[in-house]
């Protein structure tokens, strides 16, 4: 059994007593398991045309972060609940409501979300400063102009359930793990790994018009590209001459508008050099990892250079980025 310890003492794992006991705690956490910018909307409604399925989402989360709004219907469940099979028939069969009766989507967003007086007041303020004519037009433009995608919560992230969604969806999964413990007093933590929480990672916008460097956070909806680091080996004999790069978590979300894979080389070359458009992105063996299959050789970028000294250090893991900011760049810290 999982534990750690604090000054209020030992803390033991403890699993939720039903999905209710799930959703409470999602809505306890909600603002530091989404982001401030994102609004949960706790509603159950069937979905579904006359002919085909209907079912009831738990929940749909407006992603309010990025300068294009996104839409997520979430599933949330227990790992004691046979979890692969029936999320995948539920997720599938939430894909295919939202296409017959995207009418009957938006009717429950908009009735949720004028229950709510915060989140009416936040969705109308970003439809003012987001060029959209009212709050109306922002849910029409959700429904209709955006992406399917899907949130799961779960208690417990079973073995390959990420595979398992990454084999049988082209459209965006998310899954998040969201853990509960207790202590012997009935104290309860929760531990969770934020909603794209590696995205949210603050960058630069490099200085303009004597303006100075203003920080920001990397606007996820525009996201083409990811930066691999690689040793030289690695570099010569997979990125090179097999045309791709094997063994990459990505998010769920990022999957479908990944375009781009360029390659940062480690010391002693310490630069992003390379770049290549990605023609799939496909499940590497049985892991929750992906293989990057390339469309045509990587070509030569930059080189942008890691700086002594400077804000942004050597990359050790993976990170997101865009193929426009990656040609505006001159050093690491223009790209982040």
């Amino acid at each position: 059994m999982s534990t750690f310890w604090t000054e209020s003492g030992l803390f033991r794992r403890t699993g939720y007593q039903s999905e209710s006991d799930l959703e409470a705690a999602i809505i306890k956490v909600q603002t530091e398991l989404f982001g401030s910018n994102r609004i949960y909307l706790d509603v159950k409604k069937k979905i579904g045309g006359k002919t085909g399925p209907r079912n009831v989402p738990d929940g749909y989360l407006i992603d309010l972060s990025g300068q294009r709004p996104r839409l997520f219907v979430v599933e949330n469940e227990l790992a004691s609940h046979e979890p692969l099979r029936h999320i995948a028939v539920q997720i599938l069969e939430f894909s295919l409501s939202f296409e017959a009766e995207p009418r009957a989507i938006k009717t429950i967003l908009f009735d949720a979300v004028h229950k709510q007086p915060e989140a009416k007041a936040r969705c109308e303020a970003y439809a003012t400063s987001h060029g959209f004519r009212n709050l109306d037009h922002l849910l029409e433009t959700l429904v209709f102009e955006g992406p399917f995608a899907a949130l799961v919560v779960i208690d417990e992230i079973p073995d390959n359930l990420e595979n398992v969604l990454a084999r049988r969806f082209q459209f965006g999964v998310e899954v998040l793990e969201l853990a509960r413990y207790e202590n012997a007093t009935g104290e309860q933590v929760y531990k969770f790994e934020p909603f794209l929480a590696d995205l949210a990672e603050a960058v630069y916008q490099p200085q303009r018009d004597g303006e100075p460097s203003a920080k920001t956070h990397l606007d996820f909806s525009v996201v083409d590209t990811i930066v691999v680091p690689a040793r030289e080996e690695g570099f010569q004999d997979v990125f090179i001459k097999e045309n791709r790069w094997y063994s990459v978590r990505i998010h769920g979300t990022m999957r479908p508008q990944i375009k781009y894979v360029a390659v940062y080389r480690v010391a002693p070359i310490s630069g992003i050099t390379h770049i290549a458009p990605v023609r799939s992105i496909e499940p590497w063996k049985d892991t929750d990892k992906f293989v990057l299959n390339f469309a045509e050789p990587a070509k030569e970028i930059g080189p942008i250079p890691l700086v002594k000294n400077s804000r942004v250090k050597a990359l050790y893991n993976l990170r997101y980025t865009t193929r426009e900011a990656l040609e505006r760049a001159k050093t690491l810290d223009d790209v982040w």
